[in-house]
């Protein structure tokens, strides 16, 4: 971290002083800027800017690069202004490509571009460097391995409560019919226990019957016994008094 804040200042004093040079004395770049204009007017097929919109458009770019190069030597929003950066230096890079001139030119040229080329370099690192935290393909791909995760287990639980309650049901349809058989065992021995407490209160009642006219048939052949002797008692008596 102390790293990044001593080196982003110094990064950054170089486009800083070339914004602040090239806004306060646009003249020295404009010849370069009306090389790169009149390149993309042709291409558009428009008029050509004149010097006052050349000059405007050269104070306007190092004003833009002065700022950026501010807010990455302060440490705001360091990757947007490196970007920036990186972006504003790559027009110059274009006019100052060194292929299509000779001499003294050219070697001009060269150690711009070369400059320039390494300037955008610079600033791209500074504009990727995420200080040690993740990147966003890292995030996105933890989030889909999350998800997938998630979904698995999501998967594995709902196989496991279908087990389960597949299970649960089994158990509650082997319990009734345990049950049911218990019930229709206990139905059977209480059938035949009333079916047998009721034969031997029959038996009783036609035992007791039996015996009670048993009783009165003897207490019937007492009282014709005792009837007879009566009777021939009274006829005895009867005889005896006709003789």
């Amino acid at each position: 971290m102390l790293l990044r804040r001593l080196a982003r200042p110094l990064l950054a004093v170089p486009f800083v002083y070339d914004g602040v040079s090239t806004a306060l004395r646009p003249a020295e770049h404009t010849e370069a800027a009306r090389r790169g204009a009149d390149t993309v007017t042709e291409a558009l097929g428009v008029e050509p800017l004149d010097d006052t919109q050349v000059s405007l458009l050269v104070r306007a770019h190092g004003g833009a690069t002065a700022l950026a190069g501010l807010l990455l030597a302060v440490g705001r929003t360091p990757r947007s202004a490196a970007l920036t950066l990186a972006a504003l230096t790559a027009p110059l890079a274009v006019v100052n490509q060194p292929f299509t001139s000779k001499g003294d030119e050219r070697r001009e040229r060269t150690d711009k571009f070369v400059k320039n080329l390494g300037a955008i370099g610079a600033a791209v690192i500074a504009g990727i460097d995420l200080e040690g935290r993740p990147g966003v393909s890292y995030r996105i791909a933890q989030k889909r391995a999350a998800a997938s995760k998630s979904a698995h287990h999501a998967v594995e639980s709902a196989s496991t409560s279908g087990k389960h309650a597949v299970e649960n049901l089994e158990r509650s349809g082997k319990h009734a019919v345990a049950n049911a058989k218990r019930s229709a065992t206990y139905a059977r021995r209480s059938a035949s226990a009333s079916a047998r407490h009721a034969t031997q209160q029959v038996e009783r009642e036609l035992r007791s019957t039996a015996k009670n006219a048993k009783a009165s048939a003897k207490s019937a052949k007492a009282t014709a016994k005792s009837a007879r002797a009566s009777a021939e008692k009274a006829a005895a008596k009867a005889a005896a008094k006709v003789s």
